[in-house]
């Protein structure tokens, strides 16, 4: 009988290797510089009526930028920057219009500025439900970075955006928050990335619950590690090109990243590459 049970529950004696976990059903096999494909379809779409792209990247930065506005105007610039990571947590939900663009000229229908702003997803309000949680995981990571400054700093008032910047650099406990504040945000980043990056898409595109899409798209992720890692490399190099054009960049590359990410959706999902 003990025997039967050490058979029965090997896991408790023995460690999985890391390929015993991957599922030939979501492995694509995809080349590692199939992002630069993913880019060059989204700039397709993108130049396809390209009022559209531009009017919605332009609505994305007027948005943004109120409300960093707000976040200096109300004094709580010491959630700037996390705000600005967290962004890119809530993006997938964002450029769900974008995706509807891309689906329609996919699919040899018209796009108009209507349809990509007043989206109906075949998934209907299942795709509000995982934005309420991607929110709820921004806000998360947002208490999360606030009480990194304070185990570091203590709770003395933040200095202010032109004293932090020096004091994070050129001090050693500065160095030591940098790099907790990271390695915890990346959690929080892949996390976000894992269960959205697919899953908004497919609620538009599929009648699926929330949690069937978000399982999906964690389960094509881990298991096309290589080039979805380089994907998301890419799409945080872009947004960290809107941020040093003041969050300009966004009008041009928040539609490009969203037509883009169509394409990454239909290529994982149907297995072609």
């Amino acid at each position: 009988m003990m025997g039967d049970v050490h058979d029965s529950y090997g896991l408790l004696s023995e460690t999985s290797g890391i390929e015993e976990t991957r599922d030939p059903r979501w492995q694509r096999h995809l080349p590692l510089g199939v992002s630069i494909r993913w880019l060059r379809a989204g700039w397709r779409d993108f130049s396809a009526k390209p009022a559209q792209s531009l009017a919605y990247g332009f609505g994305i930065f007027l948005i943004s930028s109120a409300l960093v506005w707000l976040v200096a105007a109300t004094g709580r610039d010491y959630i700037l920057f996390p705000a600005l990571a967290g962004f890119m947590i809530v993006a997938p939900i964002l450029a769900i219009g974008l995706y509807e663009k891309s689906r329609a000229i996919e699919e040899g229908r018209k796009s108009t500025l209507r349809s990509i702003l007043f989206v109906r997803p075949r998934a209907g309000a299942q795709v509000y439900f995982t934005g309420l949680l991607l929110c709820l995981l921004m806000l998360l990571w947002m208490r999360a970075a606030v009480l990194i400054y304070a185990l570091f700093f203590g709770v003395r008032p933040f200095p202010g955006l032109d004293q932090v910047l020096p004091l994070l650099i050129s001090e050693p406990i500065g160095w030591a928050m940098l790099l907790v504040g990271t390695l915890v945000g990346g959690l929080f980043a892949a996390f976000a990335f894992a269960i959205s990056v697919f899953s908004i898409p497919m609620l538009l595109d599929r009648r699926v619950d929330a949690l069937t899409a978000m399982g999906t798209s964690m389960a094509l992720v881990w298991n096309n590690i290589s080039p979805m890692f380089i994907w998301g490399a890419t799409v945080l190099a872009l947004f960290l090109v809107c941020i040093g054009t003041g969050l300009l960049g966004l009008i041009v590359i928040f539609p490009l990243l969203g037509h883009a990410t169509w394409h990454a959706y239909s290529t994982v999902t149907s297995g072609k590459e």
